[in-house]
């Protein structure tokens, strides 16, 4: 018996919507990615994109528990010497809500090409609206 090993062309890619109002950041994120990575199916070969599309809507609305949208701050660079900047979640909340749950999403994936490849696949929205209705997209729940 051998061990089944998926292939680029044969994986057959959906699409799935959820909502994120009033889902915890760190849950709905490890449920994104392994979506996006495909574990939840079993195909799954880890060398071959075997991952959905996923549509978030209402990121906006996400929720982090404890003291975290004060005390957790996010850090990135500019290039420059001393250009580190930081900024906290509650203000990256409001500003990009978006961002919040992207960067957290982005962690969870491989550091690789193909985690690249597979971080495209997830579009994230502030709102209820999105353009993706002609995917007919599954709404799931989490």
């Amino acid at each position: 018996m051998k061990t089944y090993q998926a292939k680029k062309g044969e994986v057959e890619q959906r699409w799935f919507l959820i909502n994120a109002e009033g889902k915890v950041l760190g849950r709905l994120a490890s449920s994104v990615a392994r979506i996006l990575r495909g574990k939840n199916k079993p195909v799954y070969t880890p060398h071959v994109d075997t991952g959905d599309f996923v549509v978030v809507v209402n990121a906006d609305k996400l929720r982090l528990t404890g003291k975290k949208l004060k005390n957790k701050i996010y850090y990135h660079h500019t290039g420059y010497p001393g250009g580190i900047r930081e900024i906290n979640a509650e203000k990256l909340l409001s500003e990009k809500p978006t961002e919040l749950l992207r960067v957290a999403v982005k962690g969870m994936l491989p550091k690789t090409s193909l985690g690249r490849k597979m971080l495209r696949k997830l579009k994230i929205y502030a709102g209820p609206n999105h353009p993706h209705e002609a995917q007919k997209p599954i709404l799931i729940q989490i």
